[in-house]
């Protein structure tokens, strides 16, 4: 089945390999007031989802426009789509819960408790389970989607950020206070294994390559470490930007990404399962460390706007200029 798929995916990744250099080719004027979080897309509908502070913003990603709004949420953060349900999972992190929401109507449908800070969130298809991973309770929050509750919270021992499902069984997620990744196993609900990021400090932002069992933890140390999964080591780390908060890898491409808070995009080709090249590095916009890929579109989606100046002396984040949020769409041209 493998075989077949890498078969079927010449054609595309010939394609890919022909064209020139990955370009911003839509800023959409998105709006609305509040900072943002995790932007995932979900290749079925075409559709984006944003955490915006108190709401999770659903974009049309071929048109730019707004679609509808979730709301009921304190600290948006990150989303999960669950199609064949028609439901939605987004955090609300100040008050250590799940929203749960219809896809079509974007009407919260129940609030799940889940643990301090939740933050990132995924939906593992093959264990039919959604996981949060919630930051300051060292923990994942694990809830079963067709009734709409808490199965149960899995301590990681160590600060999550964000994971990914390998689609076997198994979800991978970076902790970053304790510079590893960890796997659990989505059926029995225990951590399985962990391995130290070699040469990365503080993993936060993750993808991943099923094809060839590679993860790819985008580093705040200002590079990407590359894993093997199955044998639970860093196989690569290549250069990336500061402030990375988004990853991504097309398989048709062969190209991994990174997105950082210095305005960067970074561009990694992989040559074999474990060497890789920078092949670009593009100017997006400061600020514009969270991204989504939708691999059906080959299009990156990235957060964008206008900050106040920072006053002089302090530190943290500077504060976003109301309404002028954008989503900027990066493909290769």
């Amino acid at each position: 089945m493998r075989f077949i798929s890498a078969v079927l995916a010449l054609p595309i990744a010939a394609t890919l390999a022909a064209q020139g250099s990955y370009q911003i080719t839509h800023t959409y004027e998105i709006g609305g007031n509040g900072g943002w979080d995790y932007l995932v897309p979900d290749p079925s509908t075409h559709r984006v989802y944003i955490g915006r502070s108190d709401r999770v913003m659903v974009v049309d990603e071929t048109t730019g426009k707004l679609v509808g709004e979730v709301r009921g949420i304190n600290g948006a953060h990150g989303t999960a789509v669950v199609d064949k349900l028609g439901r939605g999972f987004a955090t609300s992190g100040q008050d250590s819960s799940i929203v749960m929401f219809d896809l079509e109507s974007f009407q919260p449908l129940g609030k799940i408790h889940a643990a301090e800070d939740a933050d990132a969130i995924i939906y593992d298809p093959a264990s039919n389970r959604v996981f949060s991973f919630n930051g300051d309770a060292n923990s994942s929050t694990v809830v079963d989607p067709v009734a709409g509750k808490l199965v149960t919270n899995i301590p990681l021992g160590g600060k999550p950020e964000y994971g990914v499902s390998a689609g076997d069984g198994k979800v991978y997620v970076n902790l970053t206070d304790k510079a590893e990744v960890v796997e659990i196993d989505a059926k029995t609900l225990a951590v399985t294994r962990r391995w130290p990021t070699t040469g990365c400090r503080n993993p936060v932002a993750m993808a991943i390559d099923t094809q060839h069992e590679r993860l790819f933890s985008g580093c705040r140390s200002g590079v990407m470490a590359v894993s093997d999964y199955r044998a639970g080591k860093v196989v690569a780390t290549l250069p990336i930007g500061t402030g990375v908060d988004g990853t991504g890898f097309d398989p048709a491409s062969g190209d991994a990404f990174a997105s950082c808070v210095d305005g960067t995009l970074t561009v990694i080709h992989e040559d074999t399962p474990d060497t890789y090249h920078v092949v670009q590095t593009l100017t997006t916009m400061p600020g514009s460390r969270n991204m989504g890929l939708d691999p059906s579109m080959h299009a990156l989606f990235l957060s964008g706007g206008k900050f106040e100046p920072q006053p002089a002396g302090t530190r943290g984040r500077p504060k976003l200029i109301p309404g002028s949020y954008v989503l900027l769409e990066v493909e290769r041209r």
